[in-house]
């Protein structure tokens, strides 16, 4: 497809820039598309036509919604393969991963929200009122690279259905998922104005949106500082907020606990997607009694990932995302070395001739206080911490500003006890998985508000009572 055009009312069209970002392949450094560098002038653009579609969108029929939305749905399931390889082309990550957790879960995540807006009561019956849930108006969605399809479907989905009109962001980094969807939603008929994608950079194109007088509400996934900066922006036109914003994810691995399980579980979301999440469990904090066996599991089970091309299917983890993360990711190995911790898995980053890769990395000796223990890495880098009692556990484990997700491993009922004490919006136990029908979102500075299930489509209403 064309990804040099900008979506607007409806319609492909040239930026107003005439500039072009390139999107490069991480694992070849290879340019395979560009996007148009969209201004402040193509973002009034589209909010006028967001604007205007909002007139009569928010009275149009919820089955008339549900069924246009279905139809996305259908497209996005006909072109799994297709989705899955722009991610590995644009991101990096590998190929099952991509297809199965990029693509595949937010594509039922996406079916998801068609049943929730379906059986949604919008407006109930009190003693002497009435409360209804209305759609609040131009929805300015801001998105981020590491997960390209994910978060558009936790934006756009619950926005759409609540009667709401977008503006889509994505990443300038991998757009190209982005646009795929846009193709879909295009064909599936939905009203010109409706929907409405306009790439570019965030000072830009971002900052634009987020001030844009005529835009209703925000909701921004990023990093922490990115937040802070949209935040203000948002603020200051008194808009609604919606944050899901960084971590620094603790998991607890508790006396009496499946210590396999607990590596397994913290490996697979630091080494995974090249450790480009946001809710990985970066900190692993260990029983000091029992640090040197943890090590040893560490260091077998790092073994079973593979490293390389992520178009090979045999491959677990592919590059980072870009000669950015590549730099910053580097530059915190070289920092948990000089401040003491000792390396016990990876070794020191290679010149990226060939691609931005960076082995996995485990450090151990790790003091809480460490910058590396402390800051969100954004790459496949482990932390491994060690606690006296469970109190000190719980007690380290809180001691960061940020509040995303935690993990707890050990016997049920203790488990179960200590995940109440942890300060984080999501916490598994043992073999606890994701659930489409939860709400996700952070505690302190991991964020404002909840994206997914109920508690996500209904970020995306305003509350009206009428004292009848």
């Amino acid at each position: 497809m064309d990804f040099e055009k900008l979506y607007i009312n409806g319609q492909w069209i040239d930026g107003d820039s005439g500039k072009f970002i390139e999107v490069e392949n991480p694992a070849n450094k290879e340019i395979i598309a560009k996007v148009p560098r969209g201004n402040a002038k193509d973002v009034e653009k589209a909010v006028k036509a967001a604007k205007e579609a909002f007139k009569t969108w928010k009275d149009t029929d919820m089955e008339k919604r549900i069924s246009i939305m279905e139809k996305v749905v259908k497209s996005m399931r006909e072109n799994l393969e297709k989705m899955a390889e722009t991610v590995v082309e644009e991101l990096g990550a590998g190929y099952e991963f991509s297809k199965e957790t990029h693509i595949k879960d937010y594509t039922d995540e996406a079916e998801n929200f068609l049943k929730i807006a379906k059986d949604y009561e919008f407006q109930i019956k009190r003693p002497k009122s009435i409360v209804r849930r209305e759609p609040i108006g131009v929805i300015g969605c801001l998105t981020p690279w590491n997960f390209p399809l994910e978060q558009i479907v936790k934006k756009v989905f619950p926005a759409i259905l609540a009667g709401n009109t977008v503006v889509l962001k994505p990443s300038q980094t991998t757009p190209l998922t982005a646009y795929l969807l846009t193709d879909y939603i295009d064909k599936a008929g939905l009203p010109k104005g409706v929907f409405n994608l306009v790439s570019g950079k965030g000072a830009e194109v971002g900052n634009a949106l987020s001030s844009n007088k005529d835009v209703d509400m925000v909701s921004f996934t990023g990093s922490t500082s990115g937040g802070r900066e949209v935040g203000k922006l948002a603020i200051d036109g008194v808009k609604k907020l919606v944050l899901e914003l960084g971590g620094k994810s603790p998991a607890l691995a508790l006396k009496g606990g499946d210590y396999e399980l607990a590596v397994k579980s913290a490996l697979d979301t630091v080494f995974l997607n090249s450790g480009q999440t946001c809710n990985a469990f970066t900190r692993l904090l260990v029983p000091k009694e029992d640090k040197e066996k943890i090590e040893e599991i560490v260091k077998k089970q790092s073994k079973e990932y593979t490293v390389g091309d992520p178009k090979d299917k045999t491959v677990d983890i592919g590059p980072l995302s870009s000669k950015k993360q590549y730099d910053k990711v580097k530059k915190y190995i070289e920092i948990g070395l000089e401040e003491g911790a000792k390396r016990i898995v990876g070794e020191d980053p290679k010149d990226p001739q060939k691609g931005y890769y960076i082995l996995p990395t485990v450090f151990t000796d790790v003091d809480n206080s460490m910058k590396i223990a402390q800051e969100e890495i954004f790459g496949p880098v482990l932390t491994i911490i060690a606690y006296d009692t469970e109190e000190d556990a719980i007690e380290i484990a809180n001691d960061t500003e940020y509040g995303l997700a935690a993990a707890v491993f050990g016997p049920k009922e203790e488990a179960n006890k200590v995940a109440t004490k942890i300060d984080a919006g999501a916490i598994s136990v043992n073999e606890g998985e994701w659930d489409m029908n939860a709400p996700f979102g952070g505690y302190k500075k991991s964020g404002i508000g909840r994206e997914g299930a109920v508690e996500g489509f209904e970020e995306f209403l305003e509350t009206k009572t009428i004292y009848n």
